[in-house]
């Protein structure tokens, strides 16, 4: 049998301090508890529904961060594409690049065959960065 549903015992009275624990005194102070903000935002609770509820609010955003991603990547195809398709030209209107050599290789063979992986490698890696920031932007928006 427990404490608490023992009942008073004999020679004990109901309000005896010694029986919960604790010293004869005021009773201690109301503590508030908080379970929520209640100054958060309300733009961005309504935003977040928005998107969540798939409103045509919520669509007009999302479709504004997916265009903006894919305009950065059309910009930076295009600028591989440029780049890469350059090289040919070049050779053919200076037809003199076509005969120098870098380590016993000819050039137009390192510069097609070797170049494009870091020109790749750099516009894939701008890519990412740029795509992350359109993120961060994105979600910056949304919790404002």
């Amino acid at each position: 049998m427990s404490r608490h549903s023992a009942g008073t015992g004999p020679g004990r009275s109901p309000k005896d301090p010694q029986e919960n624990g604790t010293a004869a005194g005021p009773p201690p102070r109301r503590k508030r508890v908080v379970l929520a903000d209640s100054r958060a935002p309300v733009t961005v609770l309504r935003t977040v529904v928005e998107l969540e509820e798939q409103t045509s609010y919520g669509e007009e955003l999302v479709r504004g961060f997916i265009r903006i991603q894919f305009r950065t990547a059309v910009r930076l195809a295009l600028l591989a594409v440029v780049l890469l398709c350059s090289l040919p030209v070049l050779f053919f209107f200076v037809p003199a690049i076509s005969d120098v050599t870098v380590a016993g290789v000819r050039l137009p063979w390192l510069l097609l065959g070797v170049a494009p992986f870091p020109v790749l490698f750099g516009i894939g890696y701008w890519y990412n960065v740029l795509a992350e920031r359109h993120e961060r932007d994105f979600v910056d928006m949304v919790e404002k």
